[in-house]
């Protein structure tokens, strides 16, 4: 089989003045150099003139398998800077002795061609690097191959060509978690991706070496089988991801599944070699497990229909993915990209309580998927955040997969770097600047939960984490100092959790369903409870930390809850201290959750209450036990509180604070204060 040479990619990363970063994967070995221009609007004709600025290349490559060489290209300028709130473009050529290739060679640079990666006329993929004038920031997560409706990506893409030479066009992407559903993999998807994640890899993962079980019957044929790992991820891994019949397990599977969702390359590949099949293909292949096997068995026929059923909706969701992906390669080449994982990312609940992270890290095979998934995380995502983490996160990267031999020095290094890497949160060079916070690694685990009081009601508050505990804030300010931001200056906080949520939603799952517990029923990982409001203290110490930080303008981008809402509270401390918080969550980019007769019914709760919900002011406030106390009007708070709070769920629509259908945000500065859209 012959790969293509360029695997995913090329996307735009970190940008600023000293240094652009540009991601690229390609499937042979070549010594890469780029070329920036500077594009100018010539008054007089209308027509653009390119040009080249004199630039250093530096880049670094990991070999993550025979055919799979991942490159960060680090661009300079020799002299002085970038220009900025300029149209800049670029160019990579690829040279190994014998050819000299460049993204023109691929016909990514050909306007005329349906599949290019250029906009409009332009020659080249363009970016800004904003300074004088405000980034125009999209955001959203939660973008899963065969989740319902359209990939609004491809709408963004559409936003871009109709402002593709104006600074006020999208300028950077802000990804806030999900990126890949590493637990819910589509069942037309799972045999390609293990198959060509073992021809680029050149060798296998050796699971069964992590855990002895998979080289007995019947694990040793289910793990490679449609629907076999379910049980696996369950019992051997301690995930508790209830849509894990196609977990991705090794680092191939990781890898593939990236590429996959970002890049048609591998796409166009599978329909040559005649590797989408249809479910009665794949059963004659051997290709599906089942649970009953006996075919004669009323339990059989049951699970063979909705095996089938499943199979064939999927087949018809991811031909709708695989048409947005050419403006996804699109949008990603043209647009500074800056990405943070969620559970998914991983796996479902990843780190949701202080017990799931440690039956996870007991469980060795659970412990070397996380590794896996962590690894491909930095790879993938998280280097291009911030390209200094390359020192040793490279080195021991490289190092195992180098020899894919669990059990061995480099293995045991390199898991333990992974679990105890505590910098992935990062910053933005954009304006204003953005701290993106790490959710899941830097959660604070409470020893004994605290009540939490609704009004006149006291209700027992779920075990949920801080989801940052104070060494993790610790280590955010000190990145946030040294990324040059100063107080009074505005400042985007991207939380991949909201800090407000919907209250009708959280209400509903507060009261209906924290109740199940006393049955023993596993609520928290089944509903996802974790949240900021779920955790007084962790809810407290967010806004302490932030008045701490004493921004100009405080923005919260969240996504996670697959559904859009903006928020504003004005926040008063006992000791006089104000706080003003816009929050704008975008969710989900594809992924409709709100369908079917229950979605039929939550939309029409959810409508029923949008309009008084709209013009009305919520009061809440915080004592020094951390109980929260909602109160009907601000002159009902009591004299000792640690902050009191007033919320107002803005209008997204002319009659609605949230929408539910796949959307993206665009938000901007308004001159008065901070402005969001949604793309749907």
């Amino acid at each position: 089989m012959e790969f293509p040479t360029i695997l995913c990619g090329p996307i735009v990363r970190r940008v600023e003045p000293a240094h652009v970063f540009i991601w690229i994967v390609l499937s042979k070995p070549y010594d890469i150099r780029a070329e920036i221009v500077e594009i100018n609007r010539v008054k007089e004709s209308q027509s653009l003139h390119y040009i080249s600025m004199n630039c250093e290349t530096e880049s670094k490559t990991v070999q993550a398998g025979k055919n799979v060489y991942i490159s960060l290209v680090k661009i300079s300028p020799q002299t002085g800077s970038f220009p900025t709130d300029q149209l800049l473009g670029y160019n990579l050529v690829f040279e190994n002795g014998v050819e000299s290739l460049d993204l023109g060679s691929f016909d990514l640079l050909s306007p005329s061609h349906p599949h290019s990666i250029v906009y409009q006329h332009l020659a080249y993929p363009t970016f800004y690097i904003n300074d004088g004038i405000p980034s125009n920031i999209l955001y959203g997560s939660c973008r899963k191959l065969h989740g319902l409706g359209t990939d609004v990506l491809a709408k963004t893409d559409e936003a871009i060509a109709s402002s593709y030479n104006h600074p006020a066009r999208p300028s950077s992407l802000f990804l806030m978690g999900d990126q890949i559903y590493a637990d819910d993999v589509a069942d037309p998807l799972f045999t390609i991706i293990t198959r060509f994640g073992k021809i680029l890899m050149g060798q296998e993962e050796d699971l069964g070496a992590v855990d002895s079980r998979l080289n007995e019957a019947p694990f040793r044929q289910g793990i490679q089988q449609i629907n076999g790992r379910q049980y696996i991820t369950e019992h051997f891994c301690q995930f508790t991801s209830m849509k894990a019949p196609n977990h991705l397990l090794s680092f191939s599977d990781y890898a593939v599944m990236y590429m996959m969702s970002w890049s048609p390359s591998l796409w166009e590949l599978a329909h040559k070699e005649r590797m989408f099949g249809t479910f009665q293909e794949a059963l004659a292949k051997n290709d599906i497990y089942f649970a009953y096997k006996d075919r004669q068995s009323k339990k059989h026929k049951a699970e063979y229909r909705k095996l089938q059923q499943r199979y064939e909706e999927q087949v018809k969701e991811l031909a709708q993915a695989e048409k947005a992906l050419y403006s996804v390669r699109r949008v990603l080449a043209n647009t500074p990209t800056y990405m943070m994982f969620d559970d998914h990312d991983l796996t479902d609940d990843w780190n949701l309580s202080k017990d799931w992270k440690t039956r996870v890290w007991n469980a060795p095979l659970g412990r070397h998927v996380i590794s896996n998934g962590l690894a491909a995380y930095w790879l993938f995502q998280g280097w291009g955040n911030e390209p200094n983490s390359y020192t040793h996160l490279g080195e021991v990267t490289q190092d195992y997969l180098d020899t894919l031999l669990p059990g061995s020095l480099p293995h045991s290094e390199w898991v333990h770097s992974l679990w105890n890497y505590d910098s992935w949160h990062f910053t933005t060079p954009t304006k204003p600047k953005a701290v993106f916070l790490d959710t899941r690694t830097e959660r604070g685990y409470a020893i004994k939960p605290k009540p939490l009081k609704v009004g006149k009601r006291i209700d027992e508050e779920p075990s949920s984490p801080n989801l940052l505990h104070q060494e993790g804030w610790n280590r955010v300010s000190t990145k946030l100092a040294a990324s040059g931001w100063h107080e009074k200056e505005p400042l985007i906080i991207v939380s991949p959790s909201p800090l407000y949520g919907i209250g009708l939603i959280e209400n509903f799952l507060h009261d209906y369903l924290l109740p199940l517990r006393t049955f023993g029923l596993p609520v928290e990982s089944n509903f996802d409870l974790e949240a900021w409001k779920y955790n007084g203290k962790g809810f407290s110490d967010f806004l302490h930390q932030v008045a701490a930080w004493n921004p100009g303008e405080c923005i919260i981008l969240s996504g996670d809850v697959h559904s859009a809402s903006s928020v504003q509270s004005e926040i008063t401390f006992g000791d006089g201290r104000e706080l003003k918080i816009h929050q704008f969550t975008s969710s989900p980019i594809k992924n409709m959750s709100f369908t079917g007769f229950s979605g039929a019914i939550m939309r029409f709760i959810i409508g029923l209450n949008a309009r008084e919900r709209i013009n009305r002011t919520l009061y809440r406030c915080c004592t020094h036990e951390y109980v929260l106390f909602q109160v009907k009007h601000e002159s009902h708070f009591p004299s000792d509180y640690v902050w009191k709070e007033t919320i107002r769920y803005q209008p997204i629509s002319e009659s609605s604070i949230v929408e539910t259908d796949n959307n993206i945000g665009l938000v901007w500065d308004g001159g008065t204060g901070p402005l969001s859209r949604l793309l749907l």
